[in-house]
């Protein structure tokens, strides 16, 4: 009896373990619908398999949408029945917008990282939206090209160094320069395409362009953030057009494309002609350092690549730097599962917490980030977010705020963008396009009602 109570036992066991080991452990899909098409690759090949092997819980999908489309495709797949988990909201407009969407993040480990807490966007003084990179752009130079330009014995401008560009009215008189001696300096134009195909206008319809709104609003209030005033201006005067009007022609007037031809640039392309050595200078971010030195043939050495601010002739901009700030925001799907929910901290605090997800953070996605889990050596080490690191510290200097975050819609961008294109195509003159962003402005201000 003994024998047999011993055997069933035995069989019990095995059976037990036959069935545990057969049992297939259930696995949570955690949809990141990604923003920024240029980091597109190092998600899918180095974060998704990093995370997942780390994570064998949970299997990680990344969706791209494609260049200028992304609140579209949003809209899209948020009415789905798997919608994305984790989205970007581009400011505090952009949370407006999705306010009946966002979590509240004020007890997840991904919020607890964030080194200044003020940073965060709030929903109902709840933080509703992280930003997870701090981000600066302006004009993109290659060092090797202005110095042998400074070489030149027939030079007419007596500037010997970058360093001494510190206003428009003597940007411009080396790049008129330099266009006169293209051919001498092994270069086609001064600047690269400036991209006015569809979806590719951001760089002038948001981020040109938050220059002299940026001045308006701190002409209106000094004391409070330029964001805040912009929010609340039903109208605005664009007082800074001249000088405005000034950056686009000074780009299309000495680029290596004619302005007829504009419409059908694209960013990539314009960012290949920099790294072909086509041209000496580009209006981009730092996160066009890994479209330069990706660049099949890249000519511009990674020492090369440096940083000058935008110059449109406002007074003080002596002192003014870099345009420095962010509009990526993470946000949470308070209508995804509470398993997917729960996926979506665990995954974006190994992101930017784990020391295998910071390494992908500072060495591949190249993102100066705002949370306190990063040393110093952990930093991007790519040259141009080196630069931003440089501007932001320099004496005398104040970045200038990512103010286009008060722009009231997409739409006044593409009115905006639209009008330029006119403008350099000579369809329309300069005062249609004022015309278009004062008009423009007071029209989707007073569709929000």
């Amino acid at each position: 009896m003994k024998k047999t109570i011993s055997v069933l036992l035995v069989l019990v066991l095995a059976s037990a373990m036959i069935f545990a080991g057969g049992k297939k452990e259930k696995t949570t899909e955690i949809y990141f619908l990604n923003f920024k098409p240029e980091v597109a690759e190092v998600y899918e090949t180095e974060v998704v398999p990093a995370f997942e092997k780390a994570n064998p819980g949970y299997k990680l999908k990344v969706v791209t949408a494609a260049s200028g489309t992304y609140e579209q495709t949003f809209n899209s797949e948020v009415a789905k029945s798997e919608p994305p988990v984790i989205f970007q909201v581009n400011g505090p407009v952009g949370l407006a917008n999705q306010k009946n969407v966002v979590a509240d993040l004020s007890g997840t480990d991904f919020y607890k990282m964030l080194g200044d807490k003020s940073m965060a966007l709030s929903l109902n003084g709840k933080p509703a939206a992280i930003p997870y990179a701090v981000e600066g752009y302006g004009i993109i130079y290659n060092n090797a090209i202005m110095k042998k330009y400074f070489a030149l014995a027939d030079k007419k401008v007596a500037v010997n160094s970058m360093d001494e560009i510190k206003n428009f009215d003597t940007l411009k008189a080396v790049v008129e320069d330099m266009q006169s001696k293209k051919e001498a300096l092994g270069i086609k134009g001064v600047f690269a395409s400036t991209s006015m195909a569809a979806g590719n206008q951001w760089r002038w319809q948001t981020h040109a362009v938050n220059v002299p709104l940026y001045q308006e609003f701190l002409d209106i209030n000094p004391n409070e953030s330029t964001i805040t005033t912009g929010l609340a201006q039903k109208t605005i005067a664009f007082k800074y057009g001249k000088e405005f009007q000034n950056l686009m022609d000074l780009y299309t007037n000495n680029s290596l494309t004619a302005k007829t031809l504009l419409g059908s640039k694209t960013v990539d392309e314009a960012m290949a002609e920099f790294a072909l050595g086509q041209c000496a200078m580009v209006q981009n971010g730092n996160w066009g350092a890994s479209q330069i030195l990706g660049v099949d043939g890249n000519k511009v050495a990674s020492d090369d690549i440096k940083f000058l601010p935008i110059y449109t002739g406002i007074p003080g901009e002596e002192k003014m730097g870099l345009c420095v700030g962010t509009e990526n925001y993470l946000c949470i799907n308070k209508n995804a599962s509470a398993e997917a929910q729960k996926g979506a901290d665990i995954f974006l605090s190994w992101l930017f917490g784990s020391a295998e997800g910071k390494k992908i953070v500072s060495t591949k996605l190249n993102f100066i980030t705002p949370f306190n889990t990063f040393a110093e050596n952990e930093l991007p080490s790519d040259p141009l977010s080196q630069q931003v690191s440089i501007w932001m510290n320099k004496d005398g200097v104040s970045s200038v705020t990512w103010t286009f975050a008060a722009i009231p819609s997409e739409a006044w961008k593409d009115a905006f963008g639209s009008a330029l294109l006119s403008y350099f195509e000579g369809k329309t003159d300069w005062s249609a396009v004022e015309k278009t962003a004062i008009d423009e402005w007071a029209k989707e201000v007073s569709l929000k009602k």
